[in-house]
């Protein structure tokens, strides 16, 4: 370096670097903020140890235009913004519809302060955005669905339609803009129980619709399907993701961490279960290697901060991935695994390495100490990434100064210092979406129109070589259910000539209902193993619906010359639970020596114990309850899933259903009268306007009520629905009242004689005698029992304690429903067992004005996580649970009440 120069910058930290020199200047005598150390911290722990708390002057955000000159690429690669600020805000995630519109989820509350002031506030949204004119910048945008509650994803859903939900809630909803404003103006429920509440960052995120025709999510253990006659839901292995799920050419889902700075899971398909690799990263994955950004401003303190440069030395955060599956970037682009840590500024190239059937992951750039992308502006924050219909790679930056949640940056942090120290609680409302180019390739200009194709036309599609194109047109082939492509697709998926339409071809006619055991069986003795592995994957449809006989190609395919093969076939035997799959499973263990066997197979034979996280509260059953769903489960498979399906939805009938779908229904899961009242008397014509092929539902009045009680507890706890079983004396309630029905119900009649929840209103008065919201992060108290989020004594129970609500006018009640989820402590072999939290002794009580509770309706003990507790029709204007009995050390919790 020139002395002159240094002679210049006395007085400044000069940090050299690749291509350029870093200058960072400061000067006391301005007014910056004054930091000093917080009173309980060590300086000599590692964690402080060498702070800087000299004033600085502020972060600044910079147009971006000027952003863009402070990215640092390899050769030949160049970043473009598509769509930015002011036009969007706080961007998190996107998305495209059918037409290649760009569908932007936008946290407008996040971290709006240092302390997460109206995080929850319902001022977010989601916007979409056009290209028009057909210049690469989206130029033209309406806010699809305003005012949310710090939304968890959005997947465009068909035409004019996406799917979301909200923090803090459990039901997904699907908005559908139906006069083509570009603002939605529908509103329907897709599926509930699918969420939690807590902190922000550990909730659901990312609803994905994967090449299986199953959609998946962050955090939840399981994962759902569209079909047209219902919802359906599988338990998956824990997938231990926060931010971020992407698929493979061969579809096979990988999920991004948040916290751990690294990829989740991505081993084998999440819905076989967890697996245990423990060498799946290469040395040094988890170092990154940022530009030097001299703000030291990380979570972990000074022992997270390589020097000189204050960028960040040790992973610490990820979100958003995407396998680059586009065109117009260079070929050795394509299936490379990409992810954003925004702590450290950063996007970086995975390569992963399968040997033997299992998977390592490389950081493609590790040997030059760098990354795909990084940048000098310490306000860049890539939070997603995605393959865009033009076949280059966008980047998510939501260009923020605080890019941690609320509970990590409190007062006295060695993070909420720097963050005082720079100000970034200052730079909030921006956000920016980037296009990755490379010199010589264009973007492809073609844009796409399929939501206004034929069938014949979106088939065709399977041909490109973007697997965006690929996914979407799959998509809307499986939700029109236009059956007319099937010799098509049948045709393309044994003959075709590339090997990716064919998969897509396959799976569209798993998603029609229209896959053959024929087509399987050749597809199976296929050259090409990757399809083989399809076809196996696809089998299991078809298998679960009855077609045994496969059992025995399972078998034969775990002999096959190909260890990826072999694995899947272990995967498929074991997960479908065929006759004597352990014994085949160690047959072929013991002859295919490939890692990727040995350990798939020796973890099936010996499972390990895994900790993870995930999926809704679930309800823990009394022994009576388990003997009467038992039971029914028995009962539906001799005498019900002829009509209405072995899965729940319908036996089809030309293009009607035998029955309706129990599938996720409302109707199922409301009052339990409902059900009873059904299966007692019987439901003749349509139902809400379906009619359906079997015509009537007849009356079973001649069976016992253990037995009406049996089949309707199964059929409210399965196929996705999340109800309380139903008690005995509850059947023989209904059957005395509705003794003079003689003949069966129609719907309407049905649906008024049935109780209706009270929806809780913003007067009514929610006390307690003692509580605290459920969930960390929780905003309510005791109204927090008529929601997901919960209440809480907080406290062991104790006789005395009450909830009670106080209406605004006298109502009629006759029910009381809650559930009380029990209180995990960590999980594992090692961790203490759940406390429950129902309550162990109670009594419901009624009240004129609330100061005289003379008069008792119901009196039990609850009995696990559902409680259900009715009584004659009272009318009053106050009602309170009561505990009674003696002392116990779990406290009392509810959450989902409902009068």
């Amino acid at each position: 370096m020139p002395k002159l120069l240094r002679l210049f910058i006395v007085g400044c930290i000069v940090i050299p670097a690749a291509n350029f020199l870093m200058i960072h200047c400061s000067s006391s005598s301005k007014p910056y903020p004054v930091v000093t150390l917080p009173k309980d911290a060590n300086p000599e722990d590692p964690n402080w140890k060498g702070i800087d708390l000299t004033p600085k002057p502020p972060v600044r955000p910079i147009p971006a235009d000027e952003e863009a000159r402070k990215f640092l690429l390899p050769p030949g690669y160049r970043i473009e913004p598509v769509l930015t600020d002011p036009h969007i805000e706080q961007p998190a995630a996107i998305a495209f519809d059918g037409n290649g519109r760009m569908f932007v989820l936008e946290l407008r509350s996040y971290m709006l302060t240092a302390d997460s002031d109206h995080e929850l506030d319902p001022v977010s949204g989601i916007s979409r955005w056009e290209d028009k004119d057909n210049d690469g910048v989206y130029e033209t945008g309406t806010m699809f669905v305003d005012k949310l509650v710090f939304p968890r994803f959005v997947l465009p859903f068909g035409a004019n339609s996406i799917l979301t939900m909200e923090s803090n809630a459990d039901d997904v909803y699907q908005y559908t803009d139906t006069n083509n404003d570009g603002v939605a103006d529908k509103k329907e429920l897709f599926t509930t129980s699918f969420g939690r509440s807590g902190n922000v960052e550990h909730q659901q995120a990312f609803l994905y619709w994967a090449m299986d025709n199953w959609m998946y999510s962050t955090v939840n253990a399981f994962r759902v399907k569209w079909t047209p006659n219902g919802i359906l839901r599988e338990s998956t292995g824990a997938n231990r993701a926060q931010w971020g799920i992407a698929q493979d050419d061969d579809g096979k889902v990988w999920f991004q961490g948040g916290a751990s700075g690294l990829p989740s899971y991505f081993q084998f398909p999440i819905h076989y279960g967890n697996f245990v690799v423990e060498d799946q990263f290469a040395d040094g994955f988890d170092i990154p290697w940022g530009a030097p950004v001299l703000l030291a401003d990380m979570q972990g303190g000074m022992d997270e901060v390589r020097q000189p440069d204050g960028s960040l030395n040790h992973v610490t955060g990820a979100a958003g991935n995407d396998i680059f599956r586009g065109h117009r970037l260079p070929a050795n682009m394509v299936g490379q695994y990409f992810y954003g840590e925004p702590v450290a500024r950063i996007v970086r190239q995975v390569n992963p390495v399968v040997t033997e059937g299992l998977t390592k992951l490389h950081n493609y750039y590790q040997d030059w100490k760098s990354e795909f992308v990084r940048s000098t502006d310490p306000l860049f924050r890539p939070v997603d990434m995605a393959t865009a219909p033009d076949g280059t790679l966008y980047v998510v930056d939501m260009y923020h100064g605080i890019i941690q949640e609320g509970q990590w940056t409190q007062r006295g942090s060695y993070l909420r210092t720097k963050i005082d120290q720079y100000q970034l609680d200052k730079v909030t409302g921006l956000g920016r979406i980037w296009r990755i180019r490379y010199e010589g390739i264009d973007r492809d200009p073609a844009q796409p129109h399929m939501l206004d194709e034929t069938p014949a036309q979106l088939v065709a599609h399977f041909e490109h070589l973007n697997g965006w194109w690929r996914d979407m047109a799959q998509q809307l082939l499986v939700l029109r259910q236009d059956k007319s492509v099937v010799p098509a697709l049948k045709e393309m998926a044994t003959t075709g000539k590339n090997l990716l339409s064919r998969f897509h071809a396959l799976w569209t006619l798993e998603g029609l209902g229209a896959l053959d055991v024929a087509l399987i069986r050749e597809l199976l003795k296929d050259p090409n193993p990757r399809l083989r592995i399809q076809a196996l994957r696809a089998s299991e449809t078809r298998y679960k619906a009855g077609e045994k006989s496969l059992a025995a190609e399972y078998k034969t395919m775990l002999k096959d010359p190909n260890p990826d093969v072999v694995i899947q076939a272990m995967l498929t035997s074991n997960l479908l639970k065929i006759q004597d799959a352990i014994g085949a499973i160690r047959v072929a263990k013991n002859s295919n020596h490939a890692r990727g066997v040995q350990l798939v197979a020796e973890q099936i034979l010996n499972p390990p114990i895994i900790n993870g996280f995930g999926g809704p509260v679930t309800r823990k059953y009394n022994e009576e309850q388990k003997t009467l769903i038992a039971h029914g489960l028995t009962i539906y498979n001799e005498l019900c899933s002829t009509c209405h399906g072995a899965n729940g939805t319908g036996t089809p009938v030309g293009d009607r259903l035998m029955a309706p779908s129990l599938a996720s229904s409302d109707r199922v899961q409301g009052h339990p009268d409902y059900v009873i009242k059904v299966l007692l008397r019987g439901l003749t014509g349509p139902i809400e306007g379906k009619s359906y092929a079997g015509g009537v539902m007849v009356s079973m009045d001649k069976n016992s009520d253990e037995w009406i009680a049996s089949i309707a507890s199964f059929i409210r706890t399965h196929f996705t629905n999340d109800a309380s079983p139903v008690p005995i004396p509850e059947v023989a309630r209904v059957r005395k009242e509705t003794e003079s029905q003689s003949k069966p119900y129609t719907h309407e009649a049905l649906t008024a004689s049935v109780p209706q929840s009270l929806e809780m209103q913003p007067n009514w008065k929610i006390t307690s005698s003692h509580g605290v919201p459920a969930r960390i992060g929780g905003t309510a108290a005791a109204a927090g029992a008529f929601s997901f989020e919960g209440w809480t004594t907080g406290i062991g129970q104790e006789p005395g304690m009450w909830f009670q609500v106080e209406f605004p006018s006298v109502e009629r009640l006759i029910q009381m429903q809650f559930i009380s989820p029990p209180n995990r402590k960590g999980f594992g072999p090692k961790a203490p067992p759940p406390i429950e939290t129902y309550p162990r002794s109670y009594a419901v009580q009624i009240s004129n004005d609330g100061k005289s509770w003379s008069q008792t309706v119901a009196e039990g003990k609850g009995a696990g996580t559902s409680t259900s507790i009715a009584f004659k029709p009272v009318d009053t204007k106050f009602v309170r649970i009561l505990l009674t009995g003696s002392k116990n050390d779990a406290p009392w919790s509810m959450q989902q009440l409902s009068l």
